[in-house]
């Protein structure tokens, strides 16, 4: 069996979002949502590798941050513009960020 590890790359926008995903899942009662125990330990040695390499995550301003990654990972009604350029824009406090699975 090949224990080589595996190499995932994500863009700034997708780390902080995931990150703040799965420390929900880990906090929530959303953790139901692992039925199986083994997959545990790869949640959490992702979410730590994601913690040490975003430091935003302990910024003023994480909150505002973190909502700028999701708008711009949102998918964008014009075919010309990729999920990665995205720069939708939501005055802040209007509008929550729909929650994507």
């Amino acid at each position: 069996m090949d224990h080589a590890p595996i190499t995932v790359e994500l863009t700034r926008d997708e780390a902080l979002v995931l990150s703040d995903w799965l420390e929900r899942v880990q906090m929530t009662h959303l953790s139901r949502l692992v039925e199986d125990e083994a997959v545990w330990a790869p949640i959490h040695r992702l979410a730590g590798t994601l913690d040490t390499a975003l430091p935003e995550i302990f910024a003023a301003d994480y909150a505002e941050r973190l909502e700028a990654a999701r708008l711009r990972l949102l998918p964008s009604d014009d075919p010309n513009t990729d999920a990665e350029t995205n720069t939708g824009s939501a005055d802040a406090g209007e509008q929550d960020a729909p929650m994507r699975p």
